[in-house]
């Protein structure tokens, strides 16, 4: 097989092409992130009906993803560290798979919390490892535009994920009416993603080992072997080479303990990483995403155009993406992220403002007039716009690397740990503030932390643009 993928590249005879090519299979793992985190949006009422839970255990049902994600994030960075960054992708997508079918056949809350926790190693895995190997096979000049594709790819996978639950919902009549085979939709919801995951099973055993992780191992001519089939240029890849052996090999195999400077402080690049880790969650995103359709359903939007919102929000973020890969490698990381705070801050209080004035009827569904309906239609999209083209893309961007290549698994690790973290708390809490203090109030906080997210960027936040990993420094 291997003989065979050589022979496929070297008819192509282009190194950028082959990049691009491994590239594309490694976001496969965002889309399916975006996915399994989207797809839970339109199965929300089937998991209340099917499990008989309350607006707390509905929220762990949707949000019990988020504690794999979180040990997936943490564990996997370390695991390439020794295994490689190849085995523990395949490895994922394996776990894609499993999760994909279990959800849809679970017949129980816990049955249904655990295959739904193994979907979240999963996604926590693949949040971290996909944008690291971009990274590290990719040349600095335009790394930023291909690890951008990573969240085009989750958007993308949030978007597919959206246009199949609308479309399994109004062919059923609802997400809770039976469909084929006698089963509901919301499970076949669920075994769509089946498809993608086994297409990212098998595109994996083409790609190569990362260049960088084998240097870190020691083995060096099988890094030399890769570099060679990245650029070609026999010069060019015995001096990084050369680079690669001068700022990994001497140093002891990567550590936890290497986040930590000589008198045991955590490094500031660490609490950087932790910082656009946690605040890209605390914004309120993934409300947006996993709740989407009861959002606009609470608010007197019917199920079919809250699902068709989800999709107009899922057609903006990719278009957000677009433009971001044409300025991330322009304009740097800092001015997206920095205009990206201002915009979401603006729009979340746009947002807090119309569902502030909303009434409340008999039923004890919140009601908005035609003017304040389309304010928060617009506002939330606009907010999902800035988010998309800016601390969306660009966090991962930024972690994949910021790091220097010693401590690179072990800052992905713990900055994965604390994003995923983020989340839980984020969307845990959404059913809960929704009913003790009401939209208005909820967006309010989130709100605040996108402000927040202006002073982090203008004091934390230096620019990585156009610097080789091995140039990074702790």
């Amino acid at each position: 097989m291997e003989a065979t993928h050589d022979r496929l590249i070297s008819e192509a005879d282009h190194p950028r092409l082959f990049i691009v090519l491994i590239c594309t299979i490694a976001t496969i793992g965002g889309f399916l992130f975006g996915f399994d985190s989207g797809v839970i949006n339109g199965t929300v009422e089937g998991l209340q009906q099917a499990f008989n839970s309350n607006s707390a255990g509905t929220g762990f049902n949707v949000a019990s993803m988020l504690l794999g994600c979180a040990a997936g994030a943490f564990f996997a960075g370390r695991i390439a560290d020794f295994w490689g960054r190849k085995p523990v992708l395949l490895l994922t997508a394996a776990f894609f798979l499993v999760s994909a079918w279990g959800s849809g056949i679970a017949t129980s809350s816990l049955e249904f919390v655990g295959y739904r926790i193994l979907g979240g190693l999963a996604v926590g895995a693949a949040s971290v490892l996909s944008p690291a190997y971009i990274s590290e096979v990719a040349p600095a000049a335009w790394r930023g535009r291909l690890a951008t594709i990573q969240q085009i790819a989750i958007i993308s996978g949030l978007f597919a994920a959206f246009v199949s639950n609308y479309l399994l919902a109004h062919t059923a009549g609802s997400a809770t009416s039976e469909w084929w085979l006698g089963l509901t939709a919301w499970r076949w919801m669920f075994w769509v993603e089946m498809i993608p995951a086994a297409l990212f099973l098998l595109t994996l055993l083409w790609i190569p080992e990362s260049p960088r992780y084998l240097a870190i191992s020691g083995q060096l001519e099988k890094s030399r072997e890769v570099l060679t089939r990245l650029l070609r240029d026999q010069q060019e890849v015995a001096s990084k080479l050369a680079e690669l052996e001068s700022t990994t090999v001497r140093d002891q195999r990567p550590h936890l303990r290497d986040l930590l400077d000589g008198v045991g402080k955590v490094r500031r690049i660490v609490w950087v990483g932790l910082g656009l880790a946690v605040l890209q969650q605390l914004v309120g995103i993934n409300v947006v995403f996993y709740y989407g359709a009861v959002l606009w359903q609470s608010v007197g939007f019917s199920e079919s155009d809250a699902l068709m919102i989800n999709i107009i929000s899922g057609g903006i973020s990719i278009a957000a993406c677009l433009i971001t890969i044409g300025l991330i490698d322009r304009i740097g990381r800092r001015p997206l992220l920095l205009a990206g705070s201002v915009g979401m801050s603006v729009s979340l209080a746009l947002v807090c403002l119309s569902f502030s004035t909303a009434e409340i009827d008999t039923s004890g569904r919140l009601l908005l007039s035609d003017a304040m309906g389309l304010i928060a239609l617009v506002s939330a999209n606009v907010y999902v716009f800035f988010f998309n083209a800016s601390w969306g893309p660009v966090m991962w961007v930024m972690l994949g690397e910021m790091f220097p290549n010693r401590m690179r698994g072990s800052g992905l690790a713990v900055a994965g740990l604390a994003q995923w973290g983020a989340n839980f708390i984020i969307t845990m809490s959404f059913p809960l503030m929704l009913h003790a203090i009401g939209l208005a109030a909820a967006y309010g906080i989130y709100m605040l932390f996108a402000c927040l997210s202006v002073i982090f960027v203008i004091r934390m936040v230096h620019e990585t643009n156009g610097r080789e990993l091995e140039h990074m420094h702790g």
